[in-house]
């Protein structure tokens, strides 16, 4: 694969480490992204007392005190709104149906949200992945927009940009001034998520992938669509958002090569 500077110009090359020859298996890496989501998810379920806070005891049976027997009600708990003497004004609560009753089947806090992924599966997946992001083909199903330069393969220099303007600048001479203007097409959103802190819906551009903490990992995050991540910290949720693969991924030349030096989400041997 190429090498090149920030401004496109090549300035080498370098062999791609067998983890991007893995075979293309797109139900392996659907089921990886299923479980990280699935693992970021928050518990949640209503008060386990909701609705049932009423005393609502309603007997059929005679002789006893706020007894329905001979009204010819049915069999609902009920409670009290008005008496006279031993003549009572009853109505439906606690029961699923009824107004402030309880939900038949509410969502339970202590339900298991979790899912597994066996450890050499998650791996499989992700070097799959890898390998998708160099597909031309599956990017541009995508709806990437690809630039010339192919797969985009940067000197280490990309990883001290320090300013939104460099990365900005920097993307532009590279060809992705087209998908970066792509991503900032941003929609509002159908529904009620407009009240609830998501009202516009945004889109997935390019995956940046860097080989240490440095200044670009701060400097690009304010743009919209583009994630920076340390290569150690790849997962298939980065590599294909919404569980399809072949996002169009920026690598720096040092992650390539920690790739292959430190055999990343290989097995061991």
């Amino acid at each position: 694969m190429n090498i090149y500077n920030l401004k496109a110009e090549k300035v080498g090359d370098i062999k791609a480490p067998e983890q991007f020859n893995e075979v293309y298996h797109p139900n392996l890496i659907k089921r990886a992204v299923h479980a990280i989501r699935a693992n970021k998810r928050q518990r949640y379920g209503a008060d386990p007392l909701a609705g049932k806070k009423t005393s609502a005891k309603l007997s059929k049976r005679r002789r006893e005190y706020k007894t329905s027997y001979g009204h010819g009600m049915n069999r609902t708990p009920r409670k009290v709104m008005w008496r006279r003497g031993r003549q009572f004004g009853f109505e439906g609560a606690f029961a699923p149906g009824t107004v402030g009753g309880r939900k038949a089947h509410p969502p339970k806090s202590e339900k298991i949200l979790k899912l597994k992924i066996n450890n050499k599966e998650r791996k499989k997946a992700i070097r799959s992945a890898l390998a998708a992001t160099l597909n031309k083909e599956l990017v541009g199903l995508r709806n990437h927009l690809i630039p010339k330069i192919f797969p985009i393969i940067i000197k280490e220099d990309i990883e001290s940009l320090n300013k939104t303007k460099e990365v900005e600048k920097t993307f532009e001479d590279l060809g992705l001034k087209d998908e970066m203007e792509r991503v900032n097409n941003r929609r509002t959103r159908a529904g009620k998520g407009k009240a609830r802190g998501r009202k516009k819906i945004g889109k997935k551009g390019p995956l940046v992938v860097v080989s240490k903490n440095c200044p670009l990992l701060r400097s690009a995050r304010n743009l919209e669509g583009v994630d920076v991540v340390i290569v150690d910290n790849l997962n298939a949720e980065l590599l294909a958002p919404g569980t399809v693969a072949g996002r169009l991924t920026v690598y720096s030349s040092k992650a390539i090569e920690r790739i292959g030096k430190e055999r990343l989400f290989m097995e061991k041997l």
